[in-house]
C-alpha cells in the first residue's frame, strides 16, 4: 500500500496574482491563431523597456537564457573569468559556464546586507577577469555606484542579474539599467510571473542586435516576418540558440507588468509587517532592515540558528507553513565544488547555513503574516527532536 501523500501547506511560499485579465489575454492570443514570437511579444518588449527607461528589451524563454545572451552579446569568451556572487541561484554561474568562461565567486557585504561586497570583488579581479555579474538578492539593490566605478576603473563589463528585482530602483534609476545589460526572470514565483520567460534590457544597440540574433538560431528573419510577407527567405548568420518567448507568455507578461508596481508595494508592506512581528523573537535575525533605494521585496529571508534550521523548517511545515532556502551557496554545489580554490566566503557560507525564506506574495493577508511569525517563534521554542 502506497503512503498517503502529505497535505499541501496551508500558507504557501508564493502564489500567483492572476485573475480574469490574464485569462482574457490568453484568449486574445488564441483567437489570433498565432502562438510563436509575434506582435504580443513585440508589445511586451516595448512596454517593458518603457517601464525601465531602457532603449531595448529583448524577450527570451527564461531568465537563464537572458543571462547567457547578455554574456555572449557583451563579448564574454572561453577562457575569460566573470565575478559572480555565490549567494544566488545556480543559473547565474551556469550561464557563465555556458560561455566557456569561469565563474569566480565573491562574498556578500554582511549578515545585514546580502549583496555583493565591492571590496571583495576588487580583491578577486585578475588578468583574465572580463566581467562582473551582480545579482540583486531578494530585490534589494547592490552597491551599484561603487560597482560601476570599480568596473569603469578596472575596464570590466558590468552585467546585472535582476531576476529578483523587476520594478526596483536606486537613486531614481531602475535596477537592470546600470550595466551593459540587465536580465530578468518571469518564473512562476517571481514578482512578474508568466510560468517561464525572461527579458534582457540594454541601452547598447549592438548588444540588443546580437541578443536578438542569437535568441532565434542566428537567423536573418523571423517566422513572423516571413508569415507576414516582410521577408521571403532567411540565412543563418551565426550559430544561435532557440531562446524565443511565445505569444501566450508575452500576453500574460503584459498584464502582469501592469500589476507590478502595486504588487511590489504590497510586498513591501508585508515585509514591514513581518519585521514588526519578528523584531523581538529570540533566535531570529532580520537582514535588509535598512536598504538602498526602492526594493522589489521578492523574498522575505531570515536567519535562524544553523544547527536547528532543518528541524525548524520541518516543524513549520507541520504547522501549515511552507518555507524555502535561498540559497545553498553555488560554490558548495557538486558541479562547482573545488573549481574556484579562492572561494573562501565566510559570510555567504554562514547565510547558507542559517537562511530560511518565509511566505511572501501580494495575496498574503497580514493575519497570515502573524500566523507565519507565530509558527516560526513556536518552532524556535519547540524542544529539539531526540537524535
Amino acid at each position: 500500500m502506497s503512503p498517503t501523500p502529505a497535505a499541501p501547506p496551508f500558507i504557501p511560499l508564493a502564489d500567483l496574482d492572476y485573475g480574469p485579465e490574464e485569462a482574457a489575454a490568453v484568449q486574445r492570443v488564441l483567437a489570433s491563431r498565432w502562438l510563436t514570437m509575434g506582435p504580443e511579444t513585440a508589445a511586451f518588449e516595448d512596454e517593458f523597456a518603457a517601464r525601465l527607461g531602457a532603449r531595448h528589451a529583448v524577450s527570451v524563454c527564461n531568465g537563464t537564457a537572458a543571462l547567457h545572451l547578455a554574456l555572449l552579446a557583451a563579448g564574454v569568451q572561453p577562457g575569460d573569468e566573470v565575478i559572480v556572487p555565490s549567494l544566488t541561484f545556480v543559473a547565474t554561474a551556469n550561464a557563465v559556464r555556458a560561455c566557456g568562461a569561469r565563474a569566480v565567486f565573491a562574498d556578500v557585504c554582511s549578515l545585514e546586507d546580502w549583496t555583493l561586497d565591492p571590496a571583495d570583488v576588487a580583491r578577486r579581479i585578475g588578468a583574465r577577469t572580463r566581467a562582473l555579474l551582480a545579482m540583486h538578492y531578494g530585490g534589494f539593490a547592490c552597491r551599484m555606484p561603487e560597482l560601476v566605478a570599480l568596473c569603469r576603473t578596472r575596464g570590466l563589463l558590468l552585467l546585472e542579474d535582476a531576476a529578483h528585482a523587476p520594478g526596483a530602483s536606486l537613486e531614481g534609476r531602475m535596477l537592470g539599467t546600470f550595466g551593459a545589460a540587465g536580465c530578468f526572470s518571469f518564473f512562476s514565483n517571481k514578482n512578474l510571473a508568466t510560468g517561464e520567460g525572461g527579458m534582457l534590457v540594454t541601452d547598447q544597440d549592438a548588444v540588443a542586435e546580437q541578443a536578438r540574433l542569437l535568441r532565434s538560431h542566428g537567423l536573418s528573419s523571423s517566422t513572423s516576418e516571413r508569415h507576414q510577407g516582410r521577408a521571403l527567405d532567411y540565412d543563418a548568420l551565426v550559430v544561435g540558440h532557440n531562446y524565443r518567448l511565445d505569444e501566450l507568455r508575452s500576453a500574460l507578461g503584459r498584464v502582469q507588468l501592469g500589476k507590478l508596481e502595486a504588487g511590489n508595494r504590497r510586498r513591501g508592506a508585508l515585509c514591514a509587517a513581518y519585521h514588526r512581528q519578528l523584531a523581538d523573537v529570540d533566535g531570529v535575525q532580520l537582514p535588509f532592515r535598512a536598504h538602498r533605494g526602492v526594493s522589489a521585496h521578492h523574498l522575505l529571508p531570515v536567519l535562524v540558528p544553523a544547527e536547528r534550521r532543518d528541524e525548524i523548517r520541518r516543524e513549520m511545515r507541520r504547522r501549515g507553513v511552507q518555507t524555502s532556502v535561498h540559497y545553498r551557496p553555488v560554490h558548495t554545489l557538486a558541479a562547482y565544488r573545488g573549481l574556484d580554490p579562492q572561494a573562501r566566503l565566510p559570510t555567504t557560507e554562514e547565510i547558507g547555513r542559517r537562511e530560511i525564506s518565509l511566505p511572501l506574495f501580494p495575496g498574503l493577508a497580514e493575519a497570515q503574516v502573524a500566523e507565519v511569525a507565530g509558527a516560526l517563534a513556536d518552532s524556535l521554542r519547540a524542544q529539539p527532536s531526540p537524535g
